[in-house]
């Protein structure tokens, strides 16, 4: 499967960038397309959503990484020595979308957009531009808050819930697909709740509306108006649209930007064990059917498993009450509970059910 993030390369022309907004639930019933389209709604809709430019840094590889191996690249040192050119970190430039989700000034985008950001500068619809300061991001839901000053209150757009969305609602997508500022296109919802390996949190909305390149971070709105996603990535073979797109839910935005808001940063529980899935071998061995329970692979050192008494191989079939029978569900699990929490584990260790307490320590600057 190719799956594209929709972030710009150094030469494209658009990173689309999103914006969340506030948090006032609607309902969000199927509803059929107006007799008119949706002229009306767009009309209302379109000064929300912002055409987003970013300059951020790139450090290429050094010209020693580039160098074959070998007699010749010994005489190339020999011969210039500590002259040889170092890598400079450049900057590139891309842009893209995003919408208003506060009247004073709040965006939400993907993470991927204005990660290593050095500038980044919001254009609205009236045309009128404004630069933009990074609240926080977060990179596991690959959501990230703006900032940007205003003597006048703006146009914002609401949330709706993505818990209500059903197979075959009509969705509009907006955005700045290849720096198209302002585009529209419509379709359904094609699926629910997708895991597309991306990341430990992945519950897509699936959607054959167009996206492109630079919709990345763009509102994905029902037929109400209310924004139920926001567009990430694609499913692209060729590197455009073939009505396979993916947009993290509203539910989840909505908690993100929350956390956001409150201190630019995410905590979130944290174990400290590296797993993986439980094999049809392994699990016929010890009697489960195939995708009951993850197995853990390691535990890192001075982290709460390792003070649970955890260790690799046992094979975790619940945390706090949640049955766990994928990789993300134990991420899931550990991740809605703050730091400092107290938990029991539920794992198989050498055919024997033990349960262990652990008390979670917080994720925020782990790598694992």
């Amino acid at each position: 499967m190719s799956i594209e993030f929709l972030k710009s390369k150094p030469t494209a022309l658009s990173v689309a960038l999103a914006s969340a907004t506030a948090l006032t639930l609607s309902s969000t019933s199927a509803s059929a397309v107006p007799a008119g389209g949706y002229a009306d709604l767009v009309d209302s809709l379109l000064p929300a959503v912002v055409y987003i430019e970013v300059e951020a840094k790139v450090t290429p590889a050094s010209a020693e990484d580039n160098m074959p191996e070998g007699e010749l690249f010994e005489q190339f040192k020999k011969r210039f020595g500590d002259k040889m050119p170092n890598s400079k970190e450049f900057p590139r430039n891309g842009s893209g979308s995003g919408f208003i989700i506060s009247d004073e000034g709040l965006i939400v985008t993907n993470n991927h957009v204005i990660n290593d950001a050095l500038n980044v500068t919001v254009t609205f619809a009236d045309g009128t531009t404004t630069d933009a300061v990074v609240v926080g991001s977060d990179p596991l839901t690959d959501i990230a808050l703006l900032q940007v000053e205003t003597d006048e209150p703006l146009s914002t757009v609401e949330f709706g819930s993505s818990e209500e969305l059903r197979v075959g609602e009509e969705v509009i997508a907006m955005g700045s697909p290849f720096g198209l500022s302002g585009t529209v296109t419509s379709g359904i919802v094609s699926a629910t709740s997708r895991n597309i390996n991306a990341g430990p949190f992945d519950d897509y909305i699936q959607t054959d509306a167009s996206i492109n390149r630079g919709n990345s971070g763009g509102p994905l709105f029902n037929a109400d108006g209310d924004v139920v996603g926001v567009n990430t990535a694609i499913f692209s073979p060729g590197g455009g649209s073939v009505g396979i797109g993916f947009a993290v839910p509203s539910d989840l935005v909505q908690e993100i930007v929350a956390d956001l808001q409150d201190d630019g940063k995410i905590d979130r529980g944290w174990l400290g064990v590296q797993i993986k899935p439980m094999t049809e071998e392994a699990a016929n061995v010890l009697g489960y059917e195939e995708g009951t329970g993850v197995v853990i692979e390691s535990v890192i050192d001075d982290s709460p498993a390792k003070a649970a008494g955890l260790k690799a191989g046992d094979v975790v079939l619940s945390f706090d009450g949640t049955d766990v029978k994928e990789l993300r569900d134990l991420t899931k699990a550990v991740a809605q509970n703050d730091p400092d929490t107290n938990a029991e584990i539920s794992v198989l260790r050498k055919g024997e059910n033990i349960t262990l307490s652990v008390t979670l320590a917080n994720r925020a600057g782990q790598d694992a």
